[in-house]
């Protein structure tokens, strides 16, 4: 079997997983160490980054995160996921993974296409793509937003991976233009009728969230292919509650991030002020 057959199949693998009866949950990581340490978790089914705490790490704001940067993490990661580990068997040619890697691409950059072409090439079977220009801060418009859909796709294609996994990201409900829940069912329509396997309706900036009723009729709207951030802060659903909704996908975005952050402070806090 071929490289690119090869990573094919997992894609299609990786889409299987997307079942709103037993939901895909993503920790989202943002290293190579990070990256281990959830691929050996036993009930780790694929590897998702997120752009803010892959910006975050290299001291730098999410929307600053260059196409080059977020390669260069995601070629890191992609080395410690590799199938062949041992320098006399490796092929340089072989880019196949032992697990499924979907990673935040953003809005996909200046050229979408070369941006699939190039995460593809690292192993990538999937990726968030989301609708907000973050040159402008704004949406983008509904058509602009579905080409690019349809653009990555191509470029996947072109590259020998036609099933691979988009999860289009829609910030219609934390943008200026304070969009609705039914502006979100717009988009995800549109998104889903493009080709995208699920459609990730973030609640905003602001931490807003998606309430419980809006979940419910995401996934009755969009048949179950939703993907929602669940936030590890009191007041919000958890993902036992959300795994209970009917969605297909659940990610942490940067919610581990942030623990490892703050533990990191705390830590260093305890063995620094008594040096004050």
């Amino acid at each position: 079997m071929s490289t690119k057959t090869q990573q094919n199949a997992q894609a299609i693998y990786f889409r299987s997983l997307h079942n709103p009866k037993n939901p895909l949950v993503l920790t989202n990581i943002h290293d190579a160490a990070t990256a281990s340490l959830i691929a050996n978790h036993p009930s780790t089914k694929a590897i998702a980054t997120g752009s803010y705490a892959v910006a975050a790490s290299q001291g730098i704001p999410d929307d600053n995160l260059s196409l080059p940067q977020n390669l260069a993490t995601i070629r890191a990661i992609a080395s410690v996921l590799k199938r062949n580990e041992l320098p006399f068997h490796e092929d340089p040619t072989d880019t196949s993974l032992t697990i499924p890697l979907t990673v935040d691409i953003q809005d996909g950059y200046d050229d979408v296409a070369l941006t699939i072409k190039e995460i593809i090439k690292l192993g990538v079977v999937g990726c968030n793509l989301e609708d907000l220009d973050t040159k402008t801060g704004k949406l983008r418009s509904l058509p602009d937003a579905v080409q690019r859909i349809k653009t990555a796709l191509q470029a996947a294609h072109e590259s020998g991976v036609p099933d691979f996994v988009i999860n289009a990201r829609t910030d219609v409900l934390g943008s200026l233009e304070n969009g609705t829940i039914e502006d979100a069912i717009e988009r995800g329509k549109a998104y889903l009728s493009a080709g995208a396997c699920t459609v990730f309706v973030w609640g905003g900036a602001g931490g807003r969230g998606v309430s419980k009723s809006e979940v419910e009729k995401l996934v009755e709207t969009f048949e179950g292919r939703l993907n929602v951030k669940a936030n590890l802060r009191d007041g919000f659903l958890t993902v036992g509650e959300l795994r209970k909704l009917g969605m297909a996908r659940i990610s942490l975005g940067p919610e581990l991030y942030r623990h490892a952050m703050n533990a990191f402070w705390e830590g260093a806090d305890a063995v620094l002020r008594d040096c004050l």
